[in-house]
């Protein structure tokens, strides 16, 4: 089934289930898959898309970062159809704008963490994925 679309502008919450990916989809109890809007990570193949930034990390190492930052792997599971395991995390509920439809069925957002931290920005300082200044909003200024 596909997921719920939340429409551009619109805040919501967002309580971190399960990652696929150092950019999402990230798996919302209420429903909604985010694609993290303004960044961008390797594919899972170790990849780049055409005329994406391409970081230098690995997708391992931008998965890892992810689950990290939302609380840590509380192990995997396979959907049906998926290429490959998605990380199980327990995090406490975002608050999310979102930036509209992203491709296979997510919603572009911004996130707010619990504890108050963008996590958009927080997945930059990582160092793992970059910022994708097309997709980047120009309010959102990133602690140095």
């Amino acid at each position: 089934m596909p997921a719920q679309i939340i429409a551009a502008g619109l805040l919501f919450a967002c309580t971190p289930t399960h990652v696929a990916d150092g950019d999402g989809p990230i798996w919302c109890a209420e429903g909604p898959r985010i694609r993290l809007a303004g960044i961008a990570a390797r594919e899972r193949d170790g990849s780049c898309r055409p005329r994406h930034p391409c970081p230098t990390a690995s997708a391992d190492a931008a998965l890892r970062a992810l689950v990290g930052l939302l609380g840590g792997s509380r192990g995997t599971v396979r959907f049906p159809g998926a290429r490959y395991d998605h990380v199980r995390v327990s995090a406490a509920t975002m608050r999310c704008l979102s930036t509209g439809p992203a491709k296979g069925s997510r919603t572009g957002a911004f996130c707010q963490m619990a504890d108050r931290r963008n996590l958009n920005c927080a997945m930059i300082a990582t160092r793992t994925v970059l910022r994708w200044d097309r997709y980047w909003r120009r309010d959102i200024i990133c602690p140095r």
